[in-house]
């Protein structure tokens, strides 16, 4: 890209609203801005759960027989398709009984294509440094790409790094955590038509062209702008604090809109409501994706 290039199109905060802190699960302070979270054995449909961990570690089990552990920058990946069951544990000691630092981690919850609900389950694991790392390149001016910023790409792609995990044929998600030194400044690219959000994890920033604009500090999630119209190929943010030595951290994930209903009871997310019940008989009889489900009991949930 030539320096000479028109400068980006940012889009803009819509909404922000922050992340209470509550009890939730087997022992956990869930801050909850988007969604539910779950610990013991339970079920789901229709969807995907994407834990990605800070510090600390999890173990995950389903009755599909996966089974790991993860740890600080780790990703989970899990597809529920047409029925799973599963426990996700923090560990919070070693083998020899030591304390260990407690789980802190991001879970959410992506809605699948309606074809992919019919689906056999899938599950992705990966570590830390199998997730690939973005930084600035000489290759590109500093007035289009930012400077001062680090990247790991969870999902999707980002300033030319790739992430592993697979997604569906529809249904594309951009996922990254973007770390911003001090008057640290990045413009992130969102495909057009995407939903998108940031949620802040550490220091202050501030979104959009508006250098004089709001100041949004952690635990905070904004939705961004969708005005496809507007040009808006993406969204500035630099770190908004005064002293050179704070860090700003954030998560920003987009994904393509589906054009179906969406319906959730509790674990399931499906369509509509015909589809709820149905699960819920499938459930309950074992049938259509549970026929594993009853008797089943993870080794990490009943401990």
């Amino acid at each position: 890209m030539a320096a000479s290039s028109a400068l980006p199109i940012s889009r803009f905060v819509v909404k922000k609203v922050p992340a209470i802190e509550t009890a939730e699960g087997d022992g956990a302070r869930v801050r909850r801005s988007i969604e539910h979270a779950g610990f013991p054995d339970h079920p789901h449909r229709g969807m995907t759960t994407v834990t990605y961990l800070l510090e600390g570690q999890v173990q995950h089990e389903d009755f599909a027989g996966h089974a790991g552990t993860i740890g600080p920058g780790d990703v989970q990946w899990m597809n529920a398709g047409k029925g799973i069951m599963h426990a996700e544990m923090p560990i919070h000691r070693d083998a020899q009984g030591n304390k260990l630092v407690d789980p802190n981690g991001l879970q959410l919850w992506l809605d699948l294509p309606a074809v992919a609900k019919k689906e056999p389950p899938a599950y992705q694991e990966y570590k830390a440094d199998m997730l690939p790392t973005a930084k600035p390149r000489a290759s590109e001016p500093v007035e289009t790409e930012g400077h001062g910023w680090t990247v790991k790409v969870v999902a999707g792609e980002s300033h030319g790094a790739k992430s592993p995990i697979e997604l569906p044929q529809n249904g594309g998600v951009v996922y990254v955590d973007v770390r911003l030194e001090g008057k640290g400044r990045i413009f992130q690219e969102i495909p057009r038509g995407f939903n998108a959000f940031m949620y802040t994890l550490k220091g202050k920033v501030r979104v959009g062209d508006d250098a004089q604009g709001a100041v949004y500090d952690r635990y905070h999630t904004m939705v961004l702008s969708n005005e496809p119209e507007s040009g808006a190929n993406g969204v500035w943010i630099e770190n908004a604090s005064d002293d050179v030595s704070d860090e700003a951290r954030f998560i920003l994930v987009a994904g393509e809109p589906l054009s179906q209903g969406v319906v959730q009871y509790g674990p399931f997310v499906m369509t509509n409501r015909a589809e709820i019940q149905q699960t819920l008989m499938d459930f309950q009889y074992g049938a259509n994706g549970f026929e594993r489900a009853p008797g089943w009991k993870s080794k990490i949930g009943g401990r």
